[in-house]
């Protein structure tokens, strides 16, 4: 089996009914940008929207067309070797992380904690150059909205 590189965003909210009710209501009293309900939402989907925002999906094409598989994952949704380590290493939500799949199984690596994802301010762009200056993605082909 190939070596192939995940990249995977974990949202700090649940997939149910009651927890997009949940996030909604935490979205909507959030006075504060620096700690928004969840900042991997504000990336991917515009913060309320079900549909993912057009400058994520541009993001996400790109990320994928250099070898990476993108995997969004709710908290309720998150595999349990994933889980267990976001646990054991005190990661909160929302978080970024990669890991190679070759079949084994490869612990997670920390790409952007709630804090850097909530400095992207929304922009997947800025996740992009992020993930750029981290290494994980070539640096010239950044995506222009």
């Amino acid at each position: 089996m190939s070596t192939s590189k995940q990249l995977i965003i974990i949202y700090n909210a649940d997939s149910t009914v009651r927890g997009k009710l949940n996030y909604a209501f935490r979205k909507l009293s959030s006075n504060s940008s620096d700690n928004p309900a969840c900042a991997a939402c504000d990336l991917t989907h515009g913060g309320l929207s079900l549909s993912e925002a057009p400058g994520w999906t541009m993001v996400k094409s790109e990320i994928e067309s250099q070898q990476w598989k993108v995997t969004q994952w709710h908290r309720d949704e998150v595999e349990v070797s994933v889980k267990e380590w976001v646990q054991a290493n005190g990661v909160r939500y929302p978080v970024a992380l990669s890991r190679a799949q070759d079949g084994t199984s490869q612990e997670p690596k920390l790409v952007a904690d709630s804090a850097e994802l909530a400095k992207c301010a929304g922009d997947a762009t800025k996740l992009y150059a992020l993930l750029s200056e981290k290494g994980l993605v070539h640096q010239g082909s950044q995506p222009s909205l």
